[in-house]
């Protein structure tokens, strides 16, 4: 791999918020504290009209919040969504109003039943307690479920230690795939997403077999550092892995997003690259780099980071026997289309 030694340009995504929201927020600081306050379980009840817009969005019904797509987009100020109140505090329930974002600007999404949800927040707060993060909140986590049958990544929130976590969108992902040379299955565990291990740019160039393993120019690579994976080929055993996530070739290996695929890091779609980026769902610490007057080249300009930003990646193995219907594994004329040495691409 090679790591590029200038930025890239700024790109021209911006924070899309339905128009609900738009509305809410120039019109009433009240509405739309309303309408977050319908995120959080346990809410106390909510007055008339406060209850009528929060119905409307319905955000208390994960299931349901994939409606905000087809609402006319509206642009706004990520700096408006996260302003204080009269009191100086920021209401962390805001940071379930990405859940529409999400709906609107990645295109490869997952739509998992409640029940589903809910199993995954369980496996994630299980996983966070057995590395005493048992009290991670007030920002999001990223979550990948490596087995075979799902090949899944969901974004959850919690305001408080005391609430559930929630789901704000997932997606298809590849995970690695055993079974030949330098190919390691991706390791479980909690992986902290920290400037020691700096990110970079793809330069969006072809390998030796056509395929831009990191996908188009400037797709920003997650990098976690080294890890200790297994090694999917020979007699076994545990190794150093280079850990990352990353967009894949956008025409020849996106489509096949779903299956396991990779040498061991996690692909993702490239809309996922772009929200995770732009919003910057995992960028706590290089958020912190900033505020000390630091500046991160790969950082983009026009980047609207969330003040719930996050740091951890958490990998599991839901040890399914048979793959869900809400998690598709990709058509035959994706796989048919597949290049050769496709899965040395990372």
């Amino acid at each position: 791999m090679t790591y590029p030694d200038r930025p890239g340009q700024p790109g021209l995504n911006r924070l899309r918020i339905c128009a609900w929201v738009c509305a809410a927020v120039v019109s009433s600081t009240g509405a739309l504290a309303a309408q977050v306050h319908a995120a959080a379980p346990g809410s106390a009840p909510l007055p008339a009209s406060a209850a009528s817009a929060a119905h409307a969005v319905n955000l208390a019904n994960p299931a349901k919040a994939w409606n905000g797509a087809s609402r006319p987009p509206a642009t706004i100020d990520a700096a408006t969504v996260a302003a204080p109140d009269a009191a100086g505090i920021v209401d962390p329930r805001r940071a379930f109003l990405l859940r529409d974002v999400f709906a609107q600007d990645v295109t490869r999404r997952l739509r998992l039943p409640a029940a589903e949800q809910r199993a995954y927040a369980d496996r994630l707060e299980a996983a966070l307690n057995q590395n005493e993060l048992g009290n991670v909140s007030g920002e999001y986590v990223v979550l990948v479920d490596r087995n075979p049958n799902v090949q899944a990544l969901l974004i959850y929130f919690r305001p408080a230690p005391a609430d559930n976590w929630q789901m704000i969108g997932a997606s298809p992902v590849s995970t690695g795939r055993p079974g030949e040379y330098d190919h390691f299955v991706t390791p479980l565990g909690v992986f902290e997403h920290t400037p020691d291990n700096m990110d970079f740019r793809a330069e969006g160039t072809e390998n030796e077999n056509h395929i831009r393993g990191y996908g188009r120019r400037d797709m920003r690579i997650f990098d976690l550092g080294w890890a200790q994976g297994e090694r999917g080929w020979g007699k076994g055993g545990m190794s150093q892995m280079r850990f990352q996530m990353h967009a894949t070739d956008p025409e020849r290996l996106e489509p096949l997003l779903g299956i396991r695929h990779s040498k061991g890091c996690v692909r993702i779609p490239a809309s996922l690259d772009t929200f995770l980026d732009h919003y910057g769902i995992l960028d706590a610490e290089y958020a912190q780099l900033v505020d000390s007057g630091r500046s991160l080249w790969v950082l983009k300009s026009d980047r609207q980071i969330m003040p719930w930003a996050g740091r951890f990646i958490v990998v599991v193995d839901s040890q399914r026997k048979s793959r869900p219907v809400w998690s598709p594994a990709p058509g035959a004329v994706a796989r048919a289309k597949v290049p050769a040495h496709a899965d040395t691409a990372d």
